[in-house]
């Protein structure tokens, strides 16, 4: 029976980078649960399908092919034989993702996509709803979060670094902000700490200082 370490948080809390280093630690895969939404999100756009009409985003969902492989100690997606890469990181997608994020059709498809993963061994899965849908009786499950300061200063570095975007502060909070609120009040799996989550607030604290506090709970629970 593969282990699973489940993630949950808003957008900047840190829940890539600690998973990152906690799954490579542990020798575990790194599910990013959500660049699913983004492919999904990526392809609606793609197909000029309206992200606005719940029944025309439910009527496509089965349609993208994602496939799943374990590379590089993660789990890597490709659509039509290719990485979407950089592709699904714009400030386009990001204006676009809850929307999409909010049909059950695709949250039923990205969990059936993201149970299946247990296959490959050992995940450590982040996201929005990891701890609370997808995979509840995990017994490793975390609620990562922060200021809405802290998260947007992270956020901006990251896409300024990665030369996707050149966002104000400001900018990146108030998206940041509006996500969490259609996440957070979707009626299909909402974002919320789930019962039994151990919530940690990172806003003064590093990233070593996380991953420490993640690995022991996990030490604890595993063994």
């Amino acid at each position: 029976m593969a282990r699973v370490v489940a993630i949950d948080g808003p957008s900047g809390a840190g829940k890539s980078s600690v998973s990152r280093i906690v799954g490579g630690k542990l020798g575990f895969l790194h599910v990013d649960s959500g660049a699913l939404y983004r492919i999904m999100t990526w392809q609606a756009l793609v197909r000029k399908v309206d992200t606005d009409d719940p029944d025309a985003v439910a009527a496509f969902a089965p349609t993208v092919e994602i496939e799943c492989r374990p590379e590089n100690g993660a789990i890597a997606y490709y659509v039509d034989g290719e990485k979407p890469g950089d592709r699904i990181r714009t400030p386009e997608i990001n204006a676009h993702a809850s929307q999409v994020a909010t049909v059950k059709a695709v949250r039923d498809r990205i969990t059936a996509i993201l149970r299946g993963l247990t296959r490959f061994g050992d995940l450590v899965v982040e996201g929005r709803d990891i701890t609370t849908a997808v995979f509840p009786d995990s017994p490793a499950r975390f609620y990562l979060t922060a200021s809405a300061e802290a998260r947007a200063r992270r956020r901006q570095k990251e896409e300024v670094e990665k030369g996707i975007a050149n966002q104000t502060a400001e900018t990146v909070k108030a998206s940041l902000l509006a996500r969490d609120a259609i996440d957070s009040t979707r009626k299909y799996a909402p974002l919320r700490k789930a019962d039994g989550a151990i919530e940690i607030d990172s806003s003064d604290l590093t990233l070593e200082q996380v991953v420490d506090i993640v690995l022991g709970k996990i030490h604890e629970t595993f063994g």
